[in-house]
């Protein structure tokens, strides 16, 4: 699927849950869309450093049942015979007091047409499914995420010791309103691997756990388009500096340390 053919779903469906919640305003449904400079998750690039175009709908119920779907383009070179990512999730939440509230939930990640098959590696899919948990208190969130298959295929197809099942990253996020219409979202995180490995790196790294943090600075410059603008690091750099394409061995990137992003995006 090419870039131009997702954009143009994505604007086609975010314009039918455009024109559905302009209809009626106590719609519990929204949309997004995005065009980033990068698509970062969790401290690494996943479209080789290049352009993304995002977007989704999400439907929330008063009762504290929330569900929606998010898609994004990707690079194939980490995910060799795709184009798209496509996340499904829903999640169950209350409030606690004024301050403190929780929610539970599962998050699917998918690569419709991703393999490592692609590559020429044993067939092996590259869906995770994730469960979580978070705890809000004014404007902190500690999250917790868990994955109840093998993290972004991760296994001994690719060479590790055994599954990745379990694996789990922990982040810590907080908002804050500035001056007008500007806000800063601050981000912390940490991946754990639940496997390494089997031969080590050139440089001897064999373990793929590393820590991620952010700062995103965002314009609201109307009810529903902003501008923002962030910085990321991922550490671990003797493990990512030099990620190989699946496409083409040779052909290396550092898809975490330091990076920057800017984003426009929209919400209906």
């Amino acid at each position: 699927m090419s870039f131009a053919r997702i954009a143009a779903t994505a604007l086609i469906a975010l314009t039918g849950v455009t024109a559905a919640h302009a209809d009626d305003r106590a719609s519990p449904v929204t949309g997004n869309l995005a065009v980033t400079s990068d698509y970062l998750f969790r401290g690494l690039t996943q479209t080789w450093g290049r352009p993304a175009i995002q977007g989704g709908a999400d439907y929330t119920n008063p009762n504290g049942f929330a569900a929606g779907f998010w898609g994004s383009s990707i690079g194939e070179r980490s995910y060799p015979g795709g184009a798209m990512e496509l996340d499904l999730y829903a999640s169950y939440g209350r409030a606690i007091d004024s301050n403190w509230s929780w929610r539970v939930g599962l998050y699917t990640y998918v690569y419709p047409g991703a393999n490592l098959n692609q590559a020429g590696l044993p067939s092996r899919s590259l869906n995770t499914v994730e469960a979580n948990a978070a705890l809000t208190w004014k404007q902190f969130t500690l999250k917790y995420n868990r994955a109840l298959t093998d993290y972004f295929g991760v296994d001994t197809e690719q060479g590790y010791t055994g599954d990745s099942k379990g694996t789990y990253y922990l982040q810590l996020d907080a908002s804050f309103p500035l001056a007008d219409a500007w806000s800063l979202a601050l981000h912390a995180g940490h991946t754990h691997y639940t496997t390494a490995l089997a031969t080590a790196l050139a440089n001897g790294a064999r373990d793929p756990s590393y820590s991620d943090f952010g700062a995103t600075l965002k314009y609201q410059f109307n009810p529903h388009w902003s501008i923002s603008g962030g910085v990321t690091h991922a550490t671990n750099a003797d493990f990512y500096r030099r990620t190989a394409s699946f496409l083409d061995a040779r052909d290396t990137r550092n898809v975490g340390g330091s990076r920057g992003f800017v984003m426009l995006q929209g919400t209906f």
